[in-house]
């Protein structure tokens, strides 16, 4: 992403926190304000994601390992 970019991106999410939150700050503040909570916010957002995938693998190892279990009573144990 280009720096340019960043600074858009930066100044566009600092603007709608600054709004949100009721708080006045300059245009370099508000720019280092998004930048910075992008920055943060990415990382949190990657964390939970890592956290929520090994959370979903799981469940679907359970899920998957029922029906084993369903499927060797249903028509393995019948033989």
């Amino acid at each position: 992403m280009s720096v340019i970019l960043l600074i858009l991106i930066g100044l566009a999410a600092g603007f709608v926190a600054t709004k949100l939150m009721k708080v006045e700050l300059s245009l370099i503040e508000t720019a280092a304000l998004g930048v910075l909570g992008a920055l943060v916010g990415g990382f949190t957002l990657r964390m939970l994601l890592a956290a929520s995938s090994v959370l979903l693998g799981l469940a679907g190892a359970v899920v998957g390992s029922c029906a084993l279990i369903w499927l060797n009573r249903r028509w393995i144990r019948r033989r």
